[in-house]
């Protein structure tokens, strides 16, 4: 019955949070569309499967931040090759992040909880790495306010179990604070060496 309940109120915060959110950053979230949109082109939004609660997948949208630049194969050229200036800081900022709202109102995200990760990531966890998607994925969640993108992968995962059996409302709020802080110092925005973050390959593979 607890558990019920308080699932309950995390879906109302999430639904007014969203909620609220939208309305706060319409004007912004439309601005941004209009600068990516002149800047980058067509599509404005990026759209990408991920794999949810209980692995299921569902489509994450974000702002795009790169370009569709391909080498003489055709294939897509390193991230830090396409990556602009105004990109750059859309992520610095966490502002690409502000489309994920929707998939909040949608239930297929939280504002709090793992980050939602490739479905092909799926078969490469651990079990108790897979514990990650007995929640809903998040916007923000623990291993972003602990280090984000400066973690390794195995240290955001055990971060993310960790979240998974510690949840409640009230870490959900310290999340939520701490992340406001953490976007305004723009701290642990990629790893070491790389735009973003490398592709995980599985537990002890180079």
């Amino acid at each position: 019955m607890r558990v019920a309940r308080n699932t309950f109120l995390k879906r109302c915060l999430d639904v007014l949070g969203a909620s609220f959110g939208l309305l706060a950053f319409g004007p912004l979230m439309l601005y941004l569309a209009w600068r990516v949109r002149r800047e980058l082109g067509s599509p404005v939004l990026f759209r990408q499967v991920r794999a949810g609660f209980g692995g299921k997948p569902f489509v994450i949208y974000k702002f795009r931040t790169m370009t569709e630049e391909r080498d003489a194969q055709g294939g897509l050229l390193p991230d830090d090759k396409r990556l602009t200036p105004f990109g750059r800081f859309l992520r610095e900022t966490s502002l690409d992040e502000l489309p994920e709202l929707f998939n909040v109102l949608k239930g297929e995200m939280s504002l709090v909880g793992p980050r939602p990760l490739l479905r092909e990531y799926l078969e490469r966890y651990t079990p108790e790495q897979a514990r990650r998607h007995e929640v809903k994925p998040g916007i923000t969640g623990w291993a972003q306010v602990n280090g984000r993108n400066a973690l390794t992968w195995e240290e955001k995962f055990k971060l993310d179990v960790w979240y998974v059996d510690n949840w409640t409302i009230w870490v959900d709020l310290k999340v939520l604070a701490l992340t406001v802080l953490k976007v305004l110092r723009r701290e642990g925005i990629s790893a070491p060496g790389h735009a973003t973050m490398p592709e995980f390959k599985g537990t002890g593979e180079p």
